[in-house]
């Protein structure tokens, strides 16, 4: 994280959100693995149907770590959208003089 300072913290202008998802995204994508290797070990002990599990296995293990990166990616473009939005509300602000309210008054 870069330019990290306790008031960005206590003021939540600096998300650390996105650092978990990343953690989030390999936890999930080692979980679908394992549940697919669970799915065909018990597919392939099953007397009947068992075909069907060790697809539905091998199935998880293939698509499951992508469906978890979309997922993660998709709550990551919030995060994104979020910080672009801080920073032009600070170009903004930089740019912005404040106004003489003696103009403004009729």
């Amino acid at each position: 994280m870069n330019n990290f300072n306790m008031k960005n913290f206590v003021h939540f202008d600096k998300m650390l959100t996105p650092a978990i998802i990343k953690i989030v995204f390999w936890i999930g994508a080692g979980l679908s693995v394992l549940m697919g290797l669970i799915m065909i070990i018990q597919g392939a002990g099953a007397y009947y149907g068992g075909g069907a599990s060790i697809f539905m296995g091998l199935l998880t293990i293939v698509i499951g770590p992508f469906v978890v990166r979309i997922y993660c990616e998709l709550l990551i473009i919030f995060f994104k959208m979020n910080e672009t939005l801080q920073d032009v509300k600070t170009l903004l602000a930089k740019q912005n003089k404040p106004v003489n309210n003696d103009e403004n008054k009729n």
